[in-house]
């Protein structure tokens, strides 16, 4: 679950600020734009972007994680005996 959760939070961010710097590139066809505000904007839009990307991949790794810890790794063990078992489906 651990590996999900960070392997999906490090994509998400990736894919969010990529998204948000794909669309600041169409803001720049606007003749009424100065460079700092588009610097800034980007900026801005990369760092947003990429918080929103691992918030959404943070959830979505945790959930493939437990799903992949409960049902395929065999995980789970008896306290009382110690023998590792998978759930029923």
């Amino acid at each position: 679950m651990k590996f999900g959760i960070i392997s999906g939070t490090f994509c998400g961010a990736a894919r969010g600020a990529a998204a948000a710097l794909a669309a600041s590139r169409v803001s720049l066809a606007s003749p009424h734009v100065s460079p700092l505000s588009i610097s800034l904007g980007s900026l801005s839009g990369a760092i947003l972007g990429a918080l929103a990307g691992a918030i959404s991949g943070c959830t979505f790794g945790a959930q493939v994680g437990e799903q992949l810890d409960r049902y395929a790794l065999a995980n789970n063990i008896c306290l009382t005996c110690g023998i590792r078992f998978n759930l029923p489906i």
